[in-house]
């Protein structure tokens, strides 16, 4: 199960204009997530730009707006593009798998469906995603990177790091400026960069500027007080507490270890 992904509970938007569906998944996954439900695609949209969603589980057969449409709508928006879909359907040929996966879906599923198999979907697709978040958010040497694919979403979080780095000495920068300079409101940044990378935006510059720290440290010209300053922290004890906070390891001990890893290396000649 899932308990590590975040202090609450995963939140699963389940769409089916099946009531009895809904009760019967909503009733399969209480236990390990908290579920959302939606009659159709137009009013899982809706739940989309009002509610944190990590998933999505959407029957295609549906008025209004059906799975295709809603996955395509999910997967070509920026706010959204990173949320895994699921869909169900009753239609078995291949054509209409293409067709879901053209789509954007994660994953298609043919009723009638195993709920361990669903369940095993489920857990896959969010626990892939933690990893990866949790891997490029705790190695020094890694830069913030985006667990999803899609294009548009890959360059809007590129957008925010090239932001901040224009930014990264100025002591005073903040959310409201990163807002700003983004041309976004201050809550949809927010549930962004919180649906991405399940931190909120000021933890966000925190991690680009210790990124960017690591970056000068390994680099080895410049010293550990003079990259507290370069990176926008006016206090090495602060700057201090922080890179150990997210890399299990001192500015210091981190400096010897990047020289003890490159005194290792074979000579090339």
């Amino acid at each position: 199960m899932l308990t590590n992904i975040e202090k609450k509970m995963p939140a699963i938007l389940l769409v089916d204009d099946h009531e009895d569906i809904l009760f019967f998944l909503s009733a399969l996954f209480k236990n390990n997530y908290r579920t959302l439900t939606a009659m159709d695609g137009k009013e899982a949209c809706a739940i989309l730009e009002n509610q944190y969603v990590h998933l999505v589980i959407s029957d295609v057969m549906m008025p209004d707006m059906d799975g295709f449409e809603l996955c395509s709508w999910i997967k070509n928006r920026p706010d959204f593009a990173h949320i895994p879909v699921i869909l169900l359907t009753a239609k078995d040929t291949f054509q209409s798998k293409i067709d879901g996966l053209k789509k954007g879906a994660d994953v298609y599923i043919e009723k009638p469906f195993s709920t361990e198999h669903l369940e095993v979907q489920v857990e896959n697709l969010l626990q892939n995603r933690f990893l990866i978040k949790e891997f490029y958010t705790s190695s020094p040497m890694s830069h913030i990177y985006s667990p999803d694919i899609n294009k548009s979403n890959e360059q809007f979080l590129e957008e925010i790091q090239n932001v901040i780095f224009e930014h990264l000495n100025n002591l005073d920068f903040d959310v409201n400026q990163l807002a700003d300079l983004l041309h976004m409101s201050r809550p949809t940044l927010y549930r962004k960069i919180k649906s991405v990378f399940q931190m909120a935006p000021n933890e966000l510059i925190h991690q680009i500027r210790l990124n960017k720290a690591a970056e000068l440290i390994a680099g080895g010209q410049m010293r550990i007080s003079e990259v507290a300053g370069q990176v926008g922290y006016n206090s090495l004890s602060q700057f201090g507490r922080h890179f150990l906070k997210q890399f299990s390891m001192t500015p210091t001990e981190y400096k010897e270890k990047v020289k003890s890893f490159t005194a290792a290396l074979p000579c090339p000649y």
